[in-house]
């Protein structure tokens, strides 16, 4: 029933910030927790954050805690991802995942829907 999409990938340079947008083109996601993962060529999908349906509760991955920002706005039916200091390391496919569960989850397992991906890239 949801579809999503996510936009504000590209191209950056080491230190700089790029804020992603997780927009639902059909369905709502205002009731339910969000999720942010990526994936590297050849790695596994790597969870990122996560977001309550309120907004009112976050979590972030190890490898970016401290230095992305998950965030929500309802009306406009979109989540974001502020991503602040990237590294060469952070380079992927991002994907934003709508959970089915009302629950802050860390893993794949729960999530129903997914974006197609936006591209990040942080040369060095």
């Amino acid at each position: 029933q949801v579809q999503l999409v996510e936009s504000g990938g590209g191209l950056v340079q080491a230190g700089g910030s790029l804020r992603l947008s997780c927009a639902a083109s059909r369905g709502t996601i205002s009731n339910y927790h969000m999720g942010w993962f990526r994936q590297a060529p050849g790695k596994e999908r790597e969870f990122v954050a996560a977001i309550s349906s309120g907004g009112g509760r976050t979590e972030y991955g190890d490898s970016v805690k401290g230095r992305f920002t998950i965030s929500r706005d309802n009306p406009k039916n979109t989540v974001y991802l502020q991503m602040n200091s990237l590294k060469p390391e952070d380079t992927a496919v991002y994907y934003c995942a709508k959970n089915r569960h009302n629950i802050i989850a860390t893993t794949t397992g729960t999530y129903d829907h997914w974006g197609q991906g936006t591209q990040v890239t942080v040369s060095s």
